[in-house]
């Protein structure tokens, strides 16, 4: 059976509020009748399965286009998965580790790594956004696939940090920023576009059924892919020229806003 429509949201700034959480019991209503209009509900971010699942417990069918679209699964079943290679994982880490203001973790299919020498009040933030996360004393005890590398640098910084990447890591990775001091260092060519096309083409769903929702720079090729990319209305500039159409702010549901109207729109 192909599925009619997908809607793919980014979490933090675009479907959770700020305080880190979306109107569940309007969600609920409205995921029985994306169920019954045949939409599929796709979490598409940079975090990690275990903590964007966390999430969604009660809703079993929900995709989750994680890690930017490195690692694509739903409780049961991978549709994708693309890893770097060990040496180039540790390559990117020497890099990373040449910076002092740095700190970096690496995000695996099994678990995320972070040294135990990186800063207490970094390792806190990191457990909030990675479930499984374990303290290694150095990159050679890591023994997982990397999916992707998530690093911290002085927020005033990013723009030249995510230059400084870009020239380091050149035919390696590519860093991309999710904002105030974020960057995530992806695999070449490997960003929520690319994840969210694989799964559409796996589900039989044309790319102008595909509705993508975001706020931040590595939402931008998401939405351009999408038939119909929306930005909410607290998005960064860059993000709002890049969409289609613009839905109300994070912290005025303008996800659930938006997805009501088009799932009226389908049930027609």
């Amino acid at each position: 059976m192909q599925e009619r429509k997908l809607v793919a949201v980014d979490m933090d700034g675009t479907f959770l509020n700020d305080a880190m959480d979306y109107d569940r019991p309007r969600f609920a209503k409205l995921h029985e009748q994306m169920v019954n209009a045949g939409v599929r509900f796709v979490v598409a971010s940079g975090n990690q399965y275990f903590q964007l699942r966390s999430f969604f417990t009660q809703y079993p069918d929900t995709i989750y286009l994680s890690e930017n679209g490195a690692l694509i699964r739903d409780d049961e079943q991978v549709y994708f998965k693309a890893a770097y290679d060990r040496d180039t994982a540790l390559a990117v880490i020497d890099v990373l580790e040449s910076y002092p203001a740095v700190s970096w973790t690496a995000c695996g299919y099994e678990s995320a790594y972070v040294l135990k020498t990186a800063g207490a009040d970094y390792i806190t933030d990191v457990n909030k956004y990675y479930h499984r996360l374990q303290l290694i004393d150095n990159p050679g005890d890591i023994n997982d696939e990397i999916l992707k590398f998530s690093t911290h640098c002085p927020a005033s910084e990013t723009a030249d940090y995510v230059a400084e990447y870009a020239r380091r890591l050149q035919g390696l990775a590519e860093p991309t920023s999710s904002g105030h001091g974020d960057i995530d260092i992806i695999q070449p060519g490997m960003n929520k576009a690319k994840g969210l096309k694989e799964l559409a083409r796996v589900l039989g769903v044309r790319q102008a059924d595909v509705i993508a929702f975001g706020n931040g720079g590595n939402d931008i090729e998401m939405l351009q892919y999408a038939g119909d990319g929306v930005a909410v209305a607290n998005a960064d500039p860059d993000v709002l020229k890049a969409a289609d159409h613009v839905a109300p702010s994070n912290n005025d549901s303008g996800v659930l806003a938006y997805v009501e109207q088009l799932v009226g729109a389908v049930t027609d």
